[in-house]
């Protein structure tokens, strides 16, 4: 099976280079890695272009404008430019486990999609924080112990242990979420009427609760490295909570606003030139 991953970005390159040599590390590499730029500057431009050029995985960057918080429509651009059966969604912060697209691939099941864990690497550690340190179990329970690290339980890798099937939208988050290309598909992907921080991911979900898809889990498999960054606002997260609470209250599965319009929009641009 295919893999994308897309890695959602923002005028972060130092974190960005350290997820990306972290992809480019896996036990299982995905066939595509697609960088989702909401409107970077030259630094993340001139960090990526190192990258792609690289022979192993086909790596793309696909940028827009900057005009403000527009996580959904950015992850939107690189599901349109997308070729995998499987799309894993992480973020430019996110650094995964060496078994993150392993781990990812096998608990894929039809009619469900997956979401991840993350362990919180603090204000302290996350300047120094590498590839490496996701490789040593020991060096992670020092951090664990010395606060560094939270959500430490984390760091077990267990396949052993069963994934269990989650209802609700507590603990969802799309730096590490993976779901079947199709399955987006058939409801739009992600909403553009969501702008500014929060609830792009979890108004996705109930979407796609709403067409039968469940939600699996696994707390000691596909984990990611969440770098620390000071908050991102919070002014839209009121229009937010509305407009999703609005969503949940209807029958609508295929938001309005989402892939097709973008797909359509990109048909328009290439007809005049």
């Amino acid at each position: 099976m295919k893999v994308s991953v897309i890695v959602t970005t923002y005028n972060r390159p130092d974190a960005l280079t350290r997820v990306l040599d972290g992809l480019l590390a896996q036990t299982r590499l995905p066939e595509e890695i697609i960088v989702a730029d909401d409107g970077s500057g030259d630094s993340t431009r001139a960090a990526v272009a190192s990258y792609l050029k690289n022979r192993t995985v086909e790596i793309r960057h696909v940028w827009q404008s900057d005009k403000g918080f527009r996580a959904a429509m950015s992850r939107n651009r690189a599901i349109l430019a997308s070729t995998g059966d499987y799309l894993i969604f992480l973020d430019g912060d996110c650094i995964p486990e060496g078994h993150f697209v392993q781990d990812h691939l096998s608990l894929a099941r039809p009619g469900y999609f997956f979401q991840g864990k993350r362990v919180l690497v603090n204000e302290k550690k996350a300047a120094a924080f590498t590839v490496k340190d996701t490789v040593s179990f020991f060096r992670q329970v020092f951090f664990v112990i010395t606060g560094g690290l939270s959500n430490g339980h984390h760091i077990l890798r267990l396949p052993l242990f069963p994934p269990y099937t989650v209802k609700g939208l507590s603990g969802i988050r799309s730096c590490n979420m993976g779901i079947f290309k199709k399955d987006i598909l058939a409801v739009n992907g992600f909403n553009h009427a969501f702008t500014g921080w929060g609830r792009e991911d979890s108004e996705l979900v109930i979407r796609l609760f709403k067409s039968g898809l469940k939600r699996r889990e696994h707390p000691f498999r596909a984990i990611c490295y969440h770098l620390w960054h000071r908050e991102n606002g919070r002014e839209s997260l009121e229009k937010n909570d509305m407009l999703m609470e609005e969503i949940q209250n209807s029958d609508i599965v295929y938001c309005p606003d989402g892939l097709d319009r973008l797909a359509q929009e990109f048909e328009k641009r290439r007809d005049k030139v």
